[in-house]
C-alpha cells in the first residue's frame, strides 16, 4: 500500500459553533476536501476528462468515528490512505489528527463511474488512473 498522503488545514471560525467546537459535519466535508487534494497531487482529479468519457467519483458509503474535538484555529493534519481498490471501487482511510493527538477517523467508498447524458455507470478503474492512485 502506498504511503499515507497528509493534507494540513486550519479550522475557520464559520466551521465551528459558539463554544468554537468545530461542528461533526465539517469532518465530512474535510474528508473530501482531503481526496481531491490527493488526487491533485497525483496529476488527476475527482472529475477527470479520460479516453473521452467523464469519470467522477461518487461515494457509496461514508463513516466518521470522533475521539477528541477539534477547535477554532486548531491546525488539522488529514492523513488519507487507500486501503482497497477493487475492480471499481476505492476505500479511504482519512485520520484526522493535531499535534499527534488523533481527533477523528473517517472512511469512505467511492466508485469510478462516467458521466453521460443518462446518469452514472459504474466502470472498472482504468489502469492509467489506477497506477497513478495505488502505485504499490
Amino acid at each position: 500500500m502506498p504511503q499515507s498522503f497528509t493534507y494540513s488545514r486550519l479550522v475557520q471560525f464559520a466551521e465551528t459553533d459558539l463554544a468554537g467546537i468545530a461542528h461533526f459535519a465539517n469532518f465530512f466535508r474535510w474528508m473530501e476536501e482531503a481526496e481531491h487534494a490527493y488526487f491533485r497531487s497525483v496529476g488527476l482529479s475527482v472529475r477527470t476528462e479520460y479516453q473521452e468519457m467523464e469519470i467522477g467519483w461518487p461515494r457509496v458509503s461514508t463513516s466518521c468515528e470522533f475521539f477528541v474535538p477539534a477547535h477554532f484555529e486548531d491546525q488539522l493534519q488529514i492523513a488519507v490512505r487507500i486501503t482497497k481498490m477493487g475492480e471499481k471501487s476505492i476505500t479511504w482511510e482519512i485520520e484526522f489528527s493535531r499535534d499527534g493527538a488523533r481527533l477523528a477517523l473517517g472512511k469512505a467508498t467511492t466508485v469510478c463511474c462516467i458521466w453521460s447524458n443518462e446518469g452514472l455507470k459504474p466502470i472498472p478503474i482504468p489502469a492509467e488512473i489506477r497506477l497513478k492512485l495505488y502505485p504499490a
